[in-house]
C-alpha cells in the first residue's frame, strides 16, 4: 500500500537547530515508571518506537543533580558521569532506526521533596514542596549562589548528554515539574530581587538555563525549551497572555519551542474529558512568534487532525506521548497507507498510573508496552506457530479478542464463539457511558483486524456447553467468559455479604449496562471499587433523570484515579452535576427504604432514604463452563483437547488494560511449557559496589 498523498506534509524533514527530524512526528518526554531502575526496558522501549517511524524520541524527565530528586517516582537520573552508560544505552536504542534522541533535563526544583537523596530542595521561595503526596517538607529560598550552582549543574548534564550520544537536549520549564516554571509562576515566586517580580525577572532563570546550554553544545546538539502555556488559574497563576510575551522575548532563543499546559493532569486529560486536540486554543498563534519550530500535543490519532495542525500554521512537529505508547507504529502506519491498522490511544491514562505506582508502565490497548525486553513482545509482530492445531477461543470481550487476534497472527487456526451478537464484551456496553465512547476503539481495532484474517472464524450468537466445546475436536481452550458485579456488597471493606431485605431494589453495573434501571427515583450508587464505574454510572443515572447519592467508605470520590490523573475532575463533574456525596461510609445493611451505614472512621451510624441501591462492589469470575469442563477431564482426549484456559476477568476480574495483556500473553504462551518456578520475565539487578 502506498501513502495517501493528502499526508506527505507529515513527512517532511524539519530542522531542530544542527540536526534534521526525518519527519514532522515528534515523541515528546514521557514517564514509564521504569527509569533508572529498568534502563534496558527503556531502552527497547524507546527503540520500538524508532522501529516504528518516529523521527525524534525523547526520554522522560532525567534529574540533574540530587536537590531534583522526585522520589518515589522512577525517572533517569544524569547526577554524574556514573549515569552516562544507562543513558547512553537509550540513546543507542533510539539511533538504530535513523531517529534523533532527545533528552528532558530537568531539576525538579519545589517538585522534589528529596526524599531519596535527603537533600533540602530548592526554589524560589520558602514554601512548602508542590509534591504529589503533600509531603511535610518545605523548599528554602535559592540564593544567587544557589542559582549559580543550578545553572552549572544543568550545563554539566547537557555535556553529560552529548557524551551520551543524544542529539537534542531540553531545557525544561514546565507542568510544575521544570524546576525554572516556579521562578515563572507569580503563585510561587515572590522574590523582589532580579529573579522575581516582573514576568521578564521571573522568566531570567529560563533565559540563563537555555544561553548556557546553547553555548555549551548549541554547535552539535538542538536545543528544546519545554514551557507551559496555561495553568488554567486564570490571572492566578501563569496564564495565556504571559505565555505569548515570554515566547517573543525569548522566540529565537532556543532551536525549538515544545508548548504543554500545567500541571500534568492538565496536560493529559483522559478521554472522558477532552476531546483529540483539546490544547489546540491554548498555543495557536504562538508559533507566529518565532522562526523555530514549535511541537505540541493533544492525544492526536487522526492524521487529518495531524495535517490541520500544521497547514494552518499551528504546530510544526506533531507532539505525542500516549498515542506513541499506544501505537509505537503510528507514523509507519500513515506512511504505508494503513490507517485502519492503527492502534488508538483510548485516552484512559492507564499509562500514567504505572509512573504514579512507580512500577513498569501498561497500555490498555498495547499490552506489549514495558513488555519489549522483560517478555520479549512486540506491537506488531509475534513468532509463527509451533503446529497447525486448532484453538477456541471462548467470549469476545477484550481479552478473548486480543488472544484470538494474536493466535491468528501466529498463524493458528482459530475460533471465537462470542454468546452476544456483539463483539467487545464489556467494552462494548461500556462504551455507551457517559464519556467513554472511546473506549470502544479496544474492541473495534480487534475486531476490524480479526476480519482480515482468513484463518480467525467468529461465531456470534454462540453459546456453547462442555458437551458442545468436547464436540468440536479442538486442542486448545481459552475462555474469556468475563465476570459479573456482585449484588451483596462484599467488596474491601465488607467480606461477607451485607443484610439485604426482601423485596429492595438492588441493582449491579451489569443492570444498567443492560438497560435496567432503579424503581425509585431516589438512588445509592455504593462505590466499593473505587475506579471508574462508580462515578460514570452516577453521572449516567443523573443525565437520565434520578436523584442520585454517591457513597463511598473512601474519604474521595473514584479514589483509585488518582493514579489516572482525573480524580479531581470526576468529582468536579459530581459536585456540578448536583449528586449528593457521602463518603467515609461504609455499607452496613439494606433495607426497601434505605440504607444503613456507618463511618468508615468511628463505625457511627449514618442511615440514608432511599429506594434503589446500585452496588459498585466486587465481581466474580463467570467460570461455569471451565467448571464444567474440568469435571469431565477423562472425556477430553477422546476429541483431542489437551488443554483448558481461564483468560481475563474469568480468571480474575480487573482493568481492561489486564484483560487485553491476559489474552496476549496466552496467545504468546500457547505451546509452550511453563515452569511455575522460574521467573517468566527478564529483570535487571544493581550491580554490587565495592565495600569495604
Amino acid at each position: 500500500m502506498t501513502r495517501d498523498a493528502r499526508y506527505d506534509i507529515l513527512f517532511e524533514p524539519v530542522r531542530i537547530g544542527p540536526v534534521t527530524a526525518k519527519n514532522r512526528f515528534f515523541q515528546v518526554p514521557h514517564c514509564n515508571g521504569m527509569g533508572y531502575r529498568d534502563a534496558t526496558s527503556n531502552a527497547a522501549m524507546r527503540e520500538v518506537k524508532a522501529e516504528g517511524g518516529w523521527a525524534v524520541i525523547s526520554t522522560e524527565q532525567t534529574e540533574i543533580h540530587p536537590t531534583g530528586d522526585i522520589a518515589p517516582f522512577i525517572e533517569l537520573r544524569l547526577w554524574d558521569d556514573q549515569d552516562v552508560p544507562m543513558l547512553a544505552r537509550i540513546a543507542d536504542a533510539i539511533h538504530k532506526y535513523d531517529a534523533l534522541a532527545a533528552l528532558e533535563l530537568c531539576h525538579n526544583g519545589m517538585n522534589a521533596a528529596n526524599l531519596y537523596s535527603r537533600e533540602v530542595p530548592l526554589g524560589p521561595a520558602n514554601l512548602p514542596v508542590a509534591t504529589a503526596f503533600n509531603d511535610p517538607v518545605q523548599a528554602r529560598a535559592m540564593d544567587k549562589e544557589d542559582i549559580r550552582n543550578l545553572r552549572r549543574w544543568h550545563r554539566n548534564a547537557a555535556l553529560r548528554g552529548r557524551k551520551a550520544g543524544y542529539d537534542i537536549v531540553y531545557v525544561y520549564a514546565g507542568k510544575l515539574f521544570g524546576g525554572a516554571m516556579y521562578f515563572i509562576s507569580r503563585r510561587y515566586n515572590t522574590r523582589n530581587d532580579e529573579y522575581g517580580g516582573s514576568l521578564e525577572n521571573r522568566s531570567r532563570l529560563l533565559r540563563e538555563l537555555i544561553e548556557d546550554t546553547k553555548e555549551a553544545v548549541g554547535d552539535s546538539m538542538g536545543v528544546v525549551c519545554r514551557i507551559s502555556v496555561d495553568e488554567l488559574l486564570g490571572q492566578e497563576g501563569l496564564h495565556a497572555a504571559e505565555a505569548r510575551d515570554m515566547v517573543a522575548m525569548m522566540a529565537e532563543l532556543p532551536d525549538c519551542w515544545d508548548l504543554t499546559l500545567s500541571g500534568w493532569e492538565n496536560d493529559s486529560q483522559t478521554s472522558r474529558f477532552a476531546a483529540e486536540a483539546f490544547q489546540e486554543p491554548f498555543v495557536t498563534g504562538l508559533k507566529q512568534l518565532t522562526s523555530k519550530p514549535v511541537v505540541g500535543v493533544g492525544r492526536f490519532t487522526s492524521p487529518d487532525t495531524m495535517v490541520r495542525m500544521v497547514k494552518s500554521g499551528i504546530l510544526d512537529l506533531i507532539g505525542a506521548a500516549r498515542p506513541s505508547i499506544a501505537d509505537p507504529f503510528l507514523p509507519k502506519k500513515i506512511e504505508e497507507g494503513r490507517i485502519e491498522d492503527i492502534r488508538e490511544c483510548i485516552g484512559c491514562n492507564m499509562c500514567v498510573a504505572g509512573d504514579f505506582t512507580q512500577t513498569p508502565s501498561r497500555c490498555t490497548q498495547n499490552p506489549s508496552f514495558s513488555e519489549e525486553w522483560r517478555r520479549g513482545w512486540h506491537p506488531e509482530r509475534i513468532r509463527p506457530r509451533h503446529s497447525d492445531t486448532r484453538v477456541l477461543v471462548v467470549g469476545a470481550g477484550p481479552a478473548g479478542l486480543e488472544a484470538a487476534m494474536m493466535l491468528g497472527r501466529r498463524g493458528y487456526q482459530v475460533m471465537l464463539a462470542e454468546a452476544s451478537g456483539e463483539l467487545g464484551g464489556r467494552v462494548a456496553a461500556e462504551r455507551r457511558l457517559p464519556g467513554l465512547s472511546a473506549w470502544g476503539r479496544v474492541a473495534d481495532y480487534r475486531a476490524g483486524q480479526i476480519a482480515g484474517m482468513a484463518n480467525v472464524e467468529v461465531y456470534r450468537g454462540s453459546p456453547l456447553s462442555a458437551d458442545d466445546v468436547l464436540a468440536l475436536g479442538v486442542r486448545h481452550v481459552a475462555l474469556a467468559t468475563g465476570s459479573k458485579w456482585r449484588r451483596d456488597g462484599v467488596a474491601r471493606r465488607l467480606l461477607k455479604p451485607v443484610p439485604i431485605a426482601p423485596g429492595a431494589d438492588v441493582l449491579t453495573p451489569d443492570d444498567i449496562l443492560a438497560g435496567r434501571m432503579p424503581a425509585s427515583r431516589n438512588v445509592i450508587v455504593y462505590d466499593d471499587d473505587h475506579y471508574y464505574m462508580g462515578g460514570v454510572l452516577a453521572e449516567h443515572l443523573t443525565r437520565a433523570g434520578f436523584d442520585v447519592t454517591l457513597a463511598t467508605p473512601s474519604p474521595t470520590v473514584s479514589a483509585w484515579t488518582f493514579m489516572t490523573m482525573e480524580q479531581a475532575f470526576i468529582q468536579a463533574r459530581i459536585i456540578e452535576l448536583g449528586i449528593t456525596i457521602e463518603c467515609n461510609r461504609v455499607l452496613r445493611e439494606i433495607g426497601r427504604d434505605g440504607a444503613e451505614m456507618a463511618c468508615a472512621y468511628t463505625g457511627r451510624p449514618h442511615r440514608i432514604e432511599v429506594g434503589s441501591i446500585v452496588l459498585v462492589t466486587a465481581r466474580l469470575p463467570e467460570s461455569g463452563l471451565y467448571e464444567a469442563l474440568k469435571i469431565r477431564t477423562a472425556e477430553w482426549a477422546d476429541g483431542g483437547l489437551e488443554s483448558v484456559t481461564l483468560i481475563g476477568d474469568a480468571m480474575a476480574p480487573a482493568t481492561i488494560a489486564h484483560a487485553v495483556y491476559e489474552g496476549r500473553r496466552y496467545a504468546e504462551q500457547l505451546g509452550e511449557t511453563i515452569d511455575p518456578d522460574r521467573v517468566a520475565f527478564r529483570r535487571e539487578v544493581a550491580g554490587l559496589a565495592a565495600w569495604n
